[in-house]
């Protein structure tokens, strides 16, 4: 069999509401950073947030979505599926032929509507219309009965690499026969079940997140739909490819239920593994699209992994000081924008650093520039050390 292709993309962020929006505010250095306007908690005006700037009333408009019960993150990846299928020249015949596959990810699902969870969770008889939602397959099942798709369907979450997981999966059901084509990637939206629970960690930044800089002091979440086509190559006719999946590794390192281990144990084996997998040499990665949380832990580790990994690491940034950390949907999200930059040959300027961490002193790239990439690498590093790492290549 030929390699697996990207031929479709869709994404929606607080930087852009379609693909090529994202990629320009990229370019330009845009932070979509700011006031939490969609739903009120104590936070909305102390921390800065990834917010997408449509209410679920807009979106269930501008999807066309009228049935009740259907929550923010539903609709948020029915935008970003529908951009990733029309990309790629797809009806939804061929979304809901057999050998066609749905990998979604999403670490909150449903449960973004934490008030309504906890009165239905204490209501004694009856419910509201959202019961339904708050498993975390509802997405996928809302995608499913939409598109009526009848060849494979799962849902991964793994936390912050579930969609970088979604696309190895995915890649793997086509390779191994399972699937002819897939949909894969993630989302989540803001919600008081992920800000009070990450404030409960003491990683949430009252400032602008910094990744990669010695004054770091935290995350800032943000939200995201993010979905990518992959199809074998024997099965394209002049279509538009973006890149080839060509290497995929997930690892963990088993250290901490939220932190990574000093010597940067499971990111480095994601790594080295996804390289192995594409038969390349780490000298061959021509950027990386970094973890890059801004907290204090994360960012010394993965800077210790490259440094293991690499003689001399190639550019780097976290676009996550761009759009926040958008959990379940950020592996997709910034495998989108890596295979932008491959696609475009472009290198995305970091935003918000000054000064490199004292013991590693690596410094993300600075300014937008054009490059000669041959093969990217996006990584996805989750709670309890479950890391991946994906490697996508030129065509």
């Amino acid at each position: 069999m030929g390699r697996i292709l990207i031929t479709g993309i869709g994404v929606i962020s607080s930087i852009g509401n379609n693909t090529n929006e994202n990629r320009i505010a990229l370019i330009e250095g845009k932070c979509g950073l700011g006031t939490l306007e969609q739903f009120e908690t104590r936070f909305s005006t102390l921390m800065p947030f990834g917010e997408i700037k449509y209410s679920n009333i807009e979106l269930a408009q501008y999807t066309r979505i009228s049935q009740r019960g259907v929550t923010r993150p539903s609709f948020l990846a029915l935008q970003a599926v529908n951009e990733a299928t029309a990309d790629a020249g797809w009806n939804k015949q061929i979304c809901a032929d057999n050998e066609t596959a749905l990998v979604n990810a999403t670490s909150v699902g449903g449960m973004c509507l934490t008030d309504e969870l906890f009165d239905d969770a204490n209501a004694i008889h009856g419910g509201s219309a959202y019961l339904a939602s708050y498993d975390c397959a509802s997405v996928s099942i809302f995608l499913q009965q939409y598109f009526g798709m009848e060849g494979h369907i799962g849902t991964i979450n793994t936390a912050c690499s579930s969609s970088a997981n979604a696309i190895a999966y995915a890649a793997r059901l086509i390779t191994n026969g399972y699937a002819k084509r897939a949909i894969a990637g993630g989302v989540d939206s803001l919600a008081k079940y992920t800000i009070n629970g990450f404030n409960a960690l003491h990683i949430l930044s009252k400032e602008k997140c910094r990744p990669f800089d010695a004054a770091r002091n935290g995350l800032n979440l943000g939200e995201a739909a993010a979905y990518v086509v992959l199809e074998r190559e024997e099965d394209i006719d002049q279509k538009k490819i973006y890149a080839a999946v060509t290497g995929f590794c997930n690892a963990n390192d088993a250290y901490h239920p939220s932190s990574l281990s000093e010597t940067g144990e499971g990111p480095y084996l994601a790594m080295k593994g996804a390289i192995e997998k594409a038969g390349l040499l780490p000298a061959d990665i021509g950027f990386i699209n970094a973890h890059g949380t801004g907290t204090e832990n994360n960012d010394e580790v993965e800077s210790v992994a490259m440094k293991r990994l690499f003689t001399s690491p190639p550019p780097f940034i976290s676009t996550k000081a761009n759009t926040g950390h958008t959990l379940g949907a950020a592996g997709a999200l910034e495998a989108v924008y890596s295979i932008l930059n491959l696609y475009y040959q472009d290198i995305y300027p970091s935003i918000q650093f000054k000064e490199p961490i004292s013991s590693t002193q690596l410094v993300p790239n600075s300014t937008y520039r054009k490059a000669d990439l041959k093969h990217v690498m996006s990584n996805s590093f989750g709670f309890g050390g479950n890391c991946t790492s994906l490697i996508f290549s030129a065509t």
